[in-house]
């Protein structure tokens, strides 16, 4: 726990959630709290901003006032490199995440997932095991509410957080009890000048501070995460999971039973007993799982729950079968490792919809999946170039559209009774849309227009 002097000068850049989560915390910790924000703050956080009386602005910064800070807390999503940050960085006024602020002012157990695919189905996942447990359980970080906000006003004993590295950029004294990395495959290169390197030790800092007594939860055959283990002095008991059984495998599938093994408890479930199908979704139940037991939760509740959760909107997720055809909603595929997944995990011949803002993207990880089942490929952005140029000639049909609605009716026209329209674009959202929610949503929304 910590204390801060009273009169601490606390600035918050952004006003989204977890920015006025970490204003409302820092106005009852007793510090001057001032939020900026270059664009618009939405309505409903500039009431709770009124309703605690902290001052606020919008559209702009107003530097001179800023730069005063003892505190910063950044919104996730503003880069080290923007000017105003650099300013901070070059005074050593520390930056802090929102979810190392509110961390030092709770000694709540904390539960960390981090990783470039499933973080959101493993932090839901292992969330509803704990509720399910009767555990006073908060829910943070990408998922949830603001970590901050809850620390001001609720107790919870235990936090399921889900981490993303621009979250762990900026966080030094925060200590999970359980990491969890579910994979690391390149995405937000242009965050990260485009190195691989920096991309993986901002995911692994979820491991810092860990001690002989935590746990250190991760895909064992993951080629990233097995190299960067071999460079580190790792102190936290291991707890990998495979597919299959291999020498240290705290979870693996035998015989169709994915089996667990950790040092509270040995116990096994059918695969087939499992709400979420996938192999990436196998690899999502083990890590959630092996956080439940080394919570000591009897396994039968453990059981219980991996069998009755329901699946995460925008991942995978059954829109409707329309004359034959199953339409699939995968908006939160934002990277090329998750639509992998979700190729993965197809059994009928697919149409896919790709495209949105490239990060910097290498199509090649997909290339044979694309081969071995996909029909025909419909992009869908401002610009489809890169996506055209790449995969001309490697599908039997490739389209160029330019909106949501163009690209429904072209899949409509492509797809035939028996196949599988899948929207997992690989891209990120904010050419055509705000965010992957809103192109998710709005993709169910034209395909119920089909009926």
């Amino acid at each position: 726990m910590m204390t801060e002097n009273k009169r601490d000068k606390l600035v918050i850049l952004g006003g989204g959630e977890s920015g006025v989560g970490a204003a409302i915390l820092g106005k009852t910790k007793g510090m001057e709290v001032f939020l900026s924000d270059m664009g618009e703050i939405k309505p409903r956080y500039k009431e709770m901003l009124e309703e605690e009386g902290i001052p606020y602005e919008e559209g702009g910064h107003s530097e001179e006032r800023l730069l005063n800070a003892d505190i910063v807390i950044k919104s996730p999503g503003i880069p080290p490199t923007a000017p105003l940050v650099r300013k901070f960085a070059e005074r050593g006024t520390p930056i802090l995440s929102e979810i190392e602020f509110a961390g030092r002012y709770t000694d709540a157990k904390m539960i960390c997932i981090t990783g470039s695919n499933g973080k959101t189905t493993t932090t839901l996942l292992t969330y509803h095991i704990l509720k399910e447990a009767g555990l006073n359980v908060g829910l943070a970080g990408n998922v949830g509410k603001s970590m901050a906000l809850q620390v001001a006003r609720e107790h919870h004993d235990v936090y399921v957080i889900e981490l993303s590295s621009f979250q762990l950029e900026n966080m030094y004294d925060f200590k999970a009890g359980i990491a969890v990395i579910t994979n690391i495959t390149p995405d937000h290169m242009d965050r990260y000048d485009h190195k691989m390197e920096n991309y993986v030790a901002a995911k692994f800092r979820i491991l810092q501070n860990q001690g002989p007594e935590d746990y250190f939860i991760y895909w064992q055959d993951d080629p990233v995460v097995r190299e960067q283990i071999k460079q580190m002095q790792i102190e936290a008991i291991r707890m990998p999971f495979s597919e299959f059984r291999q020498e240290d495998t705290k979870a693996y599938v035998e015989d169709g039973i994915v089996r667990f093994e950790t040092p509270m408890e040995v116990w096994d479930i059918p695969r087939d007993r499992l709400s979420l199908t996938g192999l990436h979704n196998l690899y999502n139940s083990m890590a959630a799982g092996l956080s439940a037991s080394i919570l000591n939760i009897k396994k039968d509740t453990i059981r219980h729950a991996l069998e009755d959760f329901e699946a995460v909107e925008h991942r995978l997720e059954l829109v409707d079968t329309i004359n034959g055809v199953r339409w699939i909603n995968d908006s939160k595929a934002t990277n090329v490792n998750s639509t992998w997944y979700a190729l993965e995990s197809m059994t009928t011949p697919t149409v896919l919809i790709l495209g949105g803002k490239d990060k910097g993207n290498d199509y090649s990880e997909i290339e044979a999946l694309v081969s071995e089942k996909v029909k025909a490929i419909v992009c869908m952005g401002k610009d489809n170039a890169k996506l055209l140029d790449f995969f001309s000639g490697k599908v039997p049909e490739i389209r160029d559209t330019h909106s949501l609605e163009e690209a429904v009716t072209a899949c409509a026209e492509l797809a035939a009774e028996g196949d599988t329209v899948l929207l997992s674009p690989c891209c990120a959202s904010f050419d055509l849309f705000t965010s992957y929610e809103d192109r998710g949503d709005r993709f169910k929304e034209a395909v119920r227009k089909l009926k």
